[in-house]
């Protein structure tokens, strides 16, 4: 076991120590996480308050006293379980889910020497154990629900070391600050972000789920390379002949209650998390507290760079929630019905790329909107798709003249069909690669050659990088209609959340759908107003630039059309 390098890469993180084939917590640290399984009657604990001083016991048996947690944390977790909690609810948390979750930890080396004794069987040559998954190193680590369960647990009780965190650009994962601010300035958003994850220990300890969740570090090279598909330049964009995928827009609903199976995207921070375990309440925030299991990721996940995203398959939600900001409120529990796959993880997945922050006007430099559509291309694209890919652009880059995403006739053919001729078995180092290649191996058994499956997979997304990070919300549609164009999704549904700058996209859209424009057309037209905008020649938002005649009350599609 020690001689692991996933476990040794992870092992300085974990608290945890390793001696020859077994995984053990230090011996203190035992007698007192037996007490608090037995209940409050052996361990006394039965108030927030207590609850912090045993976490400061287990801290200092594990040698973490002089890792300093943040100063108002044991108010936090006094103010939460003796006061903002009911009684009933306070005596049910410390008589039920703490003893549980007390199991749970002395569980924790079990677990993860279980999780490493399966991680090389689990896919045939593909690398699944839990370690850090460095900047630059594309990568994918499986952990079951229950190990993510207990990972969670040692986040509640502080128990993660924090040191050398930093250096490795990894975000914080100890729970300390969520509560000491609840308590530094107490909001009612903080209180509820709080009950979700309360209500997740609660659902977990009642029953126990047995799925996976995977976490895959997306890399765009940015060195050319013929195994893999590379960071794209501006002219690649624009000599691009693939053409636009199909657009949904959507004026109500969120993209975490879509019903199709697509990739969702998560409005990230280059830390994955952002702000969900301090003050923040936007879109990631209140997914990862929806979603707790998210939570994990940022054990191991660094921060991303320019040319990566990160994706996630799997992650069960367990709180309904109404609001959004300061006005976010837990909504009770939530029953996950999505299917599972073959692998046993729900047919969630999202996808985190992080937008650029507080871009203003430099979000029109020809370097900015290139940053930004690679970074959605990163996360939209599937490497395991790359001899497909290149095979179909024979060299030329992005571009694909002869693809056909639209209707087929005689003197068409679709770039689904395309790629299932081309295809002979997709790479397993992906999620959507392991997912293809069961899919390839199911249709051969039964004498097909079917992989349609893995290509109905399109995108949802919504506003990304507007709001706090100050995006243009129309850059940022086009932006992203083009990515997953060129990743060769099938289709982008788009929530505008009632955003008034983009009233007229279905317009906008049916638009530039009759003029049969390729991605690379499209790219150039953004191209030129962005040079505009920068220029002072117009102040014009893209779209009414595009089509003056939108800015007429009546204007029909066919009207912008002559």
């Amino acid at each position: 076991m020690e001689k692991r390098e996933d476990l040794r890469s992870i092992l300085p993180y974990l608290g945890v120590v390793v001696e020859g084939s077994s995984v053990l917590w230090p011996s203190p640290v035992i007698e007192p996480l037996k007490a608090i399984s037995r209940g409050p009657d052996h361990s006394g604990i039965h108030s927030g308050e207590l609850l912090f001083l045993a976490i400061s016991d287990l801290r200092h048996s594990l040698s973490l006293s002089s890792q300093r947690l943040s100063a108002s944390a044991p108010h936090g977790y006094a103010l939460f379980f003796d006061k903002l909690l009911s009684r009933p609810e306070s005596s049910k948390w410390f008589a039920e889910v703490l003893p549980a979750l007390a199991n749970l930890l002395l569980r924790f080396p079990s677990l993860l020497e279980f999780h490493y004794r399966n991680a090389d069987t689990l896919i045939d040559g593909v690398q699944t154990g839990l370690r850090i998954l460095n900047s630059q190193q594309s990568g994918i680590v499986f952990l079951s629900q229950e190990l993510i369960g207990a990972l969670l647990t040692c986040s509640f009780f502080c128990l993660f070391p924090i040191t050398n965190r930093d250096a490795k650009h990894l975000p914080m994962i100890n729970f300390d600050h969520l509560f000491s601010c609840l308590y530094d300035i107490y909001d009612e958003k903080m209180e509820n972000k709080i009950k979700c994850i309360v209500h997740y220990f609660e659902r977990i300890c009642s029953q126990m789920p047995t799925g996976l969740v995977s976490f895959e570090r997306k890399v765009l090279p940015l060195e050319d390379s013929p195994f893999c598909v590379t960071y794209p330049k501006a002219d690649l964009w624009s000599k691009s002949a693939v053409p636009l995928c199909h657009f949904e827009v959507h004026r109500s609903g969120l993209i975490e209650d879509q019903s199709k199976e697509a990739l969702e995207v998560d409005f990230a921070n280059r830390y994955i998390g952002g702000g969900a375990l301090r003050r923040g309440c936007v879109q990631e925030e209140i997914r990862f507290m929806i979603n707790p299991e998210l939570i994990a990721g940022m054990l191991f996940l660094p921060s991303m760079a320019d040319n990566e995203a990160i994706e996630v398959v799997g992650p069960e939600r367990f709180s309904n929630y109404t609001g959004y900001a300061s006005s976010f409120r837990f909504a009770g529990d939530y029953v996950d019905k999505r299917d599972v796959d073959f692998m046993g993880r729900r047919k969630t997945k999202m996808i985190a790329i992080d937008a650029l922050c507080d871009v203003r006007m430099r979000q029109y430099r020809l370097e900015c909107l290139l940053r930004e559509i690679n970074k959605a291309f990163c996360g939209f694209f599937d490497q395991s798709k790359c001899q497909q890919y290149q095979r179909l652009f024979k060299g030329d880059g992005l571009c694909g003249a002869h693809l056909d995403q639209g209707v087929q006739g005689p003197d068409s053919i679709s770039w689904n069909n395309l790629l299932l001729q081309e295809a002979p078995y997709a790479s397993v180092g992906t999620n959507e690669g392991i997912y293809g290649d069961q899919q390839i191996r199911n249709a051969e058994e039964k004498g097909g050659h079917s992989l349609g499956h893995r290509y109905d997979i399109g995108v949802v997304t919504g506003n990304w990088g507007c709001g706090a990070f100050g995006g243009d919300p129309e850059l940022k549609t086009i932006i992203q209609w083009l990515a997953a164009s060129q990743a060769l999704r099938p289709f982008i549904s788009y929530h505008t959340f009632g955003v008034e700058a983009l009233k007229t996209l279905d317009k906008v859209i049916q638009w530039i759908i009759s003029h049969k424009w390729t991605v690379g057309d499209l790219w150039d037209m953004l191209v030129e107003y962005s040079t505009q905008r920068l220029r002072g020649e117009t102040s014009l938002g893209f779209f009414t630039w595009l089509l003056p005649s939108l800015s007429a009350p009546d204007a029909t599609v066919m009207d912008m059309a002559d």
